[in-house]
């Protein structure tokens, strides 16, 4: 649970502190990659704990099995289901199709080209993110602790 609190505190100051003062496309992408490092960490942690619980016979070592059995365990769960589906999105941000739009001004943004859509990931898309993730780290402490 360290390292997933580690990567949450690395990624509110990029949220809160970097974006705000330099603005640029780049913050925005090392922010998805913080948190992507962030979910990598927490799905391994809530694996390991299911398979304690015996909720599991064994954890995937590739990262398409641990998301479909994610899916598998958790399809009831809001908080888990919406963080599966930013973690797909997150995890292939490098090999995406990336603009930059307004970089240095209020409105920057990074319009990710994304299954055949536009997703302009800017500051309200970026806060939205944060709530879910918020939400999906509070879930986990309670589930780690039951």
């Amino acid at each position: 649970m360290d390292k997933i609190i580690k990567e949450k505190i690395s990624a509110d100051h990029l949220f809160y502190v970097s974006l705000k003062y330099t603005k640029t496309s780049e913050v925005i992408i090392n922010l998805i990659l913080r948190w992507t490092t962030m979910m990598d960490y927490s799905f391994e942690r809530i694996l390991q704990h299911a398979k304690k619980k015996k909720m599991i016979k064994s954890i995937p070592n590739s990262p398409k099995p641990k998301i479909d059995l994610l899916r598998e365990l958790f399809k009831g769960k809001k908080e888990v289901m919406d963080t599966i589906e930013l973690y797909d999105m997150f995890r292939r941000i490098d090999e995406l199709k990336k603009e930059s739009e307004g970089e240095f001004r209020k409105n920057v943004a990074l319009k990710v080209y994304y299954k055949g859509e536009v997703v302009k990931v800017n500051l309200d898309k970026l806060k939205e993110y944060s709530i879910i993730l918020e939400k999906f780290i509070n879930y986990l402490k309670q589930f780690l602790s039951s």
